[in-house]
């Protein structure tokens, strides 16, 4: 498996730890300051990115949603005018790129529509996440594939088929692929995490990752042991939060306790080299018992 650099000195794939993405996705709700909340949040827990998702509604929602009703925190509305209310501006997006600058944590998109890249492009994001919605969409994945920056590719409710297509079209060039199953919250018995392996074997030269939708933790952790070279979680202040996103999504404390078990498997994994560590010596000399040569 090959290591991508995707800014200086840091790099996703082999010989470098897992690459952990708070995804907060649309879980900020329309709220710059709830997306600066959730920022500083996943930087205090050792986050390496935070991930939005970056929509342009009159193009991403089927016409015959746009005037279907909708409760929302902001009142019932159309289906069209809520999508519209969950994007950020411009200035928005600026001041995220100022913030994240600040705090030295990275942050990304994945893009739904082909003006969304062009819009992200200004940013010079480190990486795009292509969803796994997006996988059979060969425009946009040309469209990202153009930039030139490497791509995170999500493999959820596809086919292998498609997901062999997919990799077709965009190369193996600064490629990534994620191991997911798109269910919100997503069952254990549905999680598959042999599929890291299966997908490394695959593709040797790439690195595999893992989106993952469950709603506890120690499955991501898993793998990571199964040799994930980055892992992604939905991230929320409050699962509680109104929103599709936030019942399979971590809090805080969550994610914190995700990022440090994460480290403590990657240390504890070692190099597969066996050897005497200098605090086994005195148990050792204290606990086995001395054999004569005839005993031996």
């Amino acid at each position: 498996m090959q290591a991508i650099e995707i800014r200086k000195n840091r790099f996703i794939g082999a010989g470098h730890p897992a690459y952990i993405i708070a995804e907060i996705g649309i879980n900020h709700n329309g709220s710059l300051d709830l997306a600066k909340q959730l920022i500083s949040e996943a930087a205090k827990a050792g986050c390496d990115a935070v991930k939005f998702q970056k929509r342009t509604p009159e193009l991403c929602v089927p016409k015959d949603q746009w005037e279907k009703q909708r409760d929302t925190p902001w009142g019932r509305m159309s289906y069209i005018d809520y999508k519209r209310k969950t994007e950020f501006s411009q200035a928005e997006y600026t001041a995220i790129d100022d913030y994240c600058r600040a705090l030295g944590i990275d942050w990304f998109a994945s893009c739904w529509d082909e003006p969304s890249v062009d819009f992200m492009e200004q940013f010079a994001p480190v990486l795009y996440k292509m969803a796994s919605a997006s996988l059979t969409d060969k425009p946009l994945l040309d469209r990202v594939r153009a930039t030139g920056r490497p791509l995170m590719l999500s493999t959820g409710m596809s086919t292998m088929d498609e997901i062999h297509q997919a990799v077709k079209w965009v190369g193996l060039d600064k490629l990534m692929i994620a191991h997911s199953t798109s269910s919100y919250p997503c069952p254990p018995a549905e999680l598959n995490l042999r599929m890291v392996p299966v997908l490394q074997g695959m593709f040797p030269a790439t690195p595999i990752g893992y989106s993952g939708h469950e709603t506890g933790l120690a499955t991501t952790v898993a793998a990571v042991a199964l040799g994930a070279a980055f892992v992604e979680r939905h991230f929320t202040l409050d699962r509680a939060m109104w929103g599709s996103d936030h019942a399979a999504s971590v809090e805080p404390g969550g994610m914190a306790k995700l990022v440090r078990d994460i480290r403590d498997v990657e240390e504890g994994l070692g190099d597969g080299v066996k050897r005497v560590y200098d605090s086994e010596l005195e148990p050792r000399a204290r606990l086995r018992r001395e054999l004569t040569p005839n005993q031996e």
